[in-house]
């Protein structure tokens, strides 16, 4: 006898509907799984053996084969351990067909205990669209799945509430979503650091318009400290920005029962010894990387010069297109990657390179060096550099004076606001990531501010992509002062921003 069962994979961050075969046959004992499977499906054998025999049903003595559909698409992971189990219990009459309109997956413990698998949320998407109206899952990831629309989840805990459901005499009641509520980093805050005006104007106008910023300052001058702060500064997340998060760090595991969806702009900062592969994404079977997790949210590199060449490379398509294709023998994946870039260096390798104490050390051929270890292209895609300078013993002495990240953070969700409501349809949520028309109509500049922009062309040797960079930050200043149009004090202080 034949049976099918609905279930889900992955395919990068979008799940895709695999149907389940299982047919049972005469012959000497045999079970065996295909369709492209890879190890940890062929385990299944084994987990879904015992389960079946641990909660008191009979496996089948026959030979068993179980497809996975589409045969030619890889199969990786526990998720299909569920469903292989059910689809033999109702080859073997075990138990009555399956609903058309259910679907199943999860892993299973020899117990018959149901363990969470990772990417369960996109699956969950995925069938809402494929329309499947019944979704069993995990207990542990019901809580995530559930905030698919259209499609009931089910969280089964072990196969004997399941079996029971089933055959209508113990009702599993579907999960309820807590409707996400944006979130954001109280600590460190802002009020917390003296002096650095600059820096700190700096950084609300990066997080207000979503720009790219590089501090450049000597050791100890608080780049680092200054970053780490910036996450209490940015603006909430709308709802369709959680569930896109959320799926990209559900399909790694980075989402669980305690946290199943994402609230707060993740703050991504790796150390420089890592890969290429590690911030694109990569291995055989393509996972996302650094990039991609930081998506909607901020990826900040320390010492950017120690980071390797490749690695920061493999950061200028990405920082252009806002997504990454990661290309295998097996599959060719895309990931979205639009994150803002948030960079720290010194002036030199000692560091002191230009510092009022003459400390440093360095040859003007080894400042010429460290320097030459970033591309023009890659500094060119970046909205502001800032410098941030030593304190002196005076400021350190003072009490900090500061605003609170509440006062500023409420000023940058003024600005976002009133760049969704601009840019509304469009697909684009900030200034730092308009073009074409949107460029075009809202960055337009009067006599005055063209004079200047000429001139600042001119004498700074300007890029087309530096205009484009430095018009999009004066329109996020201009937002931030509630001005309809860029004046020139806009203007001025975003052309003060692509000063090297």
């Amino acid at each position: 006898m034949v049976s099918k069962v609905r279930s889900f994979g992955l395919g990068g961050i979008s799940g895709y509907e695999v149907s389940v075969e299982c047919y049972l046959s005469g012959g000497l004992p045999h079970f065996d799984v295909v369709g492209l499977p890879d190890a940890a499906v062929k385990e299944a054998r084994e987990r879904v053996r015992a389960a079946t025999k641990a909660c008191g049903m009979t496996f089948p003595v026959s030979r068993i084969t179980v497809n996975l559909a589409p045969a030619d698409t890889k199969k990786a992971g526990t998720v299909y351990d569920l469903p292989v189990m059910l689809g033999i219990l109702s080859a073997s009459g075990d138990i009555e067909p399956l609903p058309r309109d259910a679907a199943f997956f999860g892993e299973l413990s020899l117990t018959g205990e149901l363990r969470p698998v990772p990417g369960a949320l996109p699956m969950a998407l995925s069938a809402g669209r494929s329309g499947v109206r019944h979704l069993f899952v995990p207990a542990d990831n019901a809580d995530e799945a559930a905030y698919a629309e259209d499609v009931a989840v089910y969280p089964v805990a072990h196969i004997r509430d399941l079996m029971l459901h089933l055959r209508g005499y113990e009702q599993i009641e579907p999960s309820t979503p807590r409707e996400p509520v944006a979130q954001h980093n109280t600590s460190p805050d802002f009020s917390e650091v003296k002096g650095q005006e600059n820096v700190k104007r700096a950084l609300e106008v990066a997080a207000a318009g979503g720009h790219n910023v590089l501090l450049v300052g000597p050791p100890g001058a608080g780049k680092s400290m200054l970053a780490k702060r910036l996450p209490t500064i940015l603006p909430d997340m709308s709802r369709d920005e959680m569930i896109e998060t959320t799926e990209i760090h559900s399909v790694v595991g980075l989402t669980s029962r305690s946290n199943p969806i994402l609230s707060a702009r993740p703050f991504r900062a790796p150390h420089h010894t890592v890969s290429a592969p590690a911030i694109a994404g990569g291995t055989s079977n393509p996972k996302p990387g650094e990039i991609s997790l930081a998506h909607n949210g901020v990826l900040f590199l320390d010492e950017l010069p120690e980071f390797s060449r490749d690695v920061l490379e493999s950061l200028r398509q990405p920082l252009e297109d806002g997504q990454v294709t990661i290309s295998r023998a097996t599959a060719s994946v895309t990931y979205p990657s639009r994150f803002m870039l948030v960079c720290a260096m010194n002036p030199c390798k000692c560091g002191w390179h230009g510092h009022p104490s003459g400390r440093c050390i360095c040859t003007e051929s080894s400042v010429n060096r460290y320097h030459e270890r970033l591309s023009g292209p890659l500094l060119d895609r970046l909205d502001m550099y800032v410098e941030t300078l030593s304190l002196d013993y005076e400021q350190l002495r003072k009490h900090p004076n500061s605003e609170p990240s509440a006062v500023i953070r409420k000023r940058v969700n003024t600005a976002r606001d009133m760049q969704r409501e601009r840019y509304r349809g469009t697909g684009v949520s900030c200034n730092a990531h308009i073009g074409g028309k949107q460029f075009e109509s809202f960055c337009s500049l009067s006599d005055a501010c063209d004079k200047l922009m000429r001139e600042a062309y001119t004498k700074l040797d300007i890029t087309a992509r530096s205009y484009d960079r430095i018009m999009r930050v004066a329109r996020t200043i201009a937002d931030l002062d509630a001005s309809k149009s860029i004046e020139i004090p806009h203007l001025a202080e975003a052309i003060q921003y692509r000063r090297v």
